[in-house]
């Protein structure tokens, strides 16, 4: 029989509800292929309240950071933004106290999105592999100089998990219990997940010939390929880019002739076909892993760009399926 291991999943404002369902599921599936609840997870916040997550909803935890931390064998730092200045109190306090509780434990640390950052703050991947956004990568490593900072879709170095978005956090998570529970566990996880293999770290995103001509461009294709599942404004990705949003405007019209809103949606739309076709979620979880705020909004917006609802695409799919044939390669499907 494998051996119990608990996780807490620590919530930070702002965190990316696409990198915590990525992983529990991960969870969730290799329990399944072992036949036995082996791995099992606590949700925790800061003082026990809900957080709110990148897309603005609230999300209720089990308790606070610092409570029977000796019951985890683990701690996972789910997070959506950099830490500030006013957060060293609290890192080098609170999250400082229960990150050594694990570390004293032989316990596995890890952060999703910016979440490894945090932990490096409070100098726990000194020495280590730590998976941070490209965006960052140049500050934080003049920032935390006895960390190896990495721009690799995921590290696993040791006792050190780190990812550093939603879909890389699901990488992460396969890879790693592929690691810990072998192939059984990883055809497992493969077939749920409906892919042919597990990316690794060095995988990227392809980016847009086109984009090539423009850092700051690229830069913004990178930010939105990132965040599908929690879409950012068009100011915020100007911002974080530094350019203005006119100046965004312009390259994305020089360069790829769209608009960035209609880009990006357009990728969330794509995302959303791949995740219709490939795996078995259901229609209304596809729509909010892209990013859809509710059910009509998907079918709408997805009707209009592909031409035929979510739900001609799954139908389409199961009668291919049914008929041993290929899908339709045409983008419309009569209904």
């Amino acid at each position: 029989m494998s051996e119990f291991l608990r996780f807490g999943f620590l919530l930070l404002p702002r965190f990316s509800l696409h990198s915590l369902s990525a992983a529990l599921e991960a969870l969730r599936v290799a329990n399944v292929a072992l036949g036995a609840r082996a791995l099992d997870y606590v949700l925790l916040s800061a003082d026990g309240d809900p957080v709110v997550s990148m897309s603005g909803e609230p999300l209720a935890v089990s308790g606070r950071l610092g409570a029977d931390m000796q019951a985890l064998h683990g701690l996972m730092v789910v997070a959506g933004a950099l830490p500030t200045a006013s957060d060293t109190v609290w890192i080098h306090g609170p999250l400082k106290t229960a990150a050594t509780t694990q570390e004293r434990l032989r316990g596995i640390l890890g952060g999703l999105g910016c979440g490894a950052v945090w932990l490096a703050e409070a100098g726990f991947m000194d020495g280590y592999r730590c998976a941070v956004p490209g965006l960052h990568a140049s500050s934080l490593s003049a920032r935390l100089p006895h960390a190896i900072v990495s721009t690799q879709l995921y590290e696993i170095d040791r006792g050190r998990l780190s990812a550093v978005e939603g879909a890389a956090t699901l990488d992460l998570m396969l890879a790693w219990l592929a690691q810990r529970y072998g192939d059984r566990v990883q055809a497992a996880l493969i077939e749920h997940f409906a892919i042919e293999r597990i990316r690794a770290p060095q995988d990227r995103r392809a980016v847009p010939p086109r984009v090539a001509g423009s850092a700051k461009l690229a830069e913004a294709v990178a930010l939105m390929q990132a965040n599908l599942g929690e879409p950012l404004s068009t100011e915020d990705i100007a911002g974080l880019v530094g350019v203005s949003r006119r100046q965004l405007e312009r390259l994305f019209k020089q360069h790829l002739d769209t608009l960035p809103s209609r880009w990006y949606l357009e990728q969330r739309l794509e995302r959303a076909r791949r995740l219709l076709k490939e795996t078995s979620q259901s229609i209304l979880q596809v729509g909010l892993s892209a990013g859809f705020t509710s059910g009509a909004h998907f079918s709408n917006a997805y009707k209009q760009y592909f031409g035929h609802t979510p739900r001609d695409e799954r139908s389409a799919r199961a009668i291919a399926w049914r008929d041993g044939s290929r899908a339709p390669s045409g983008d419309t499907v009569d209904g």
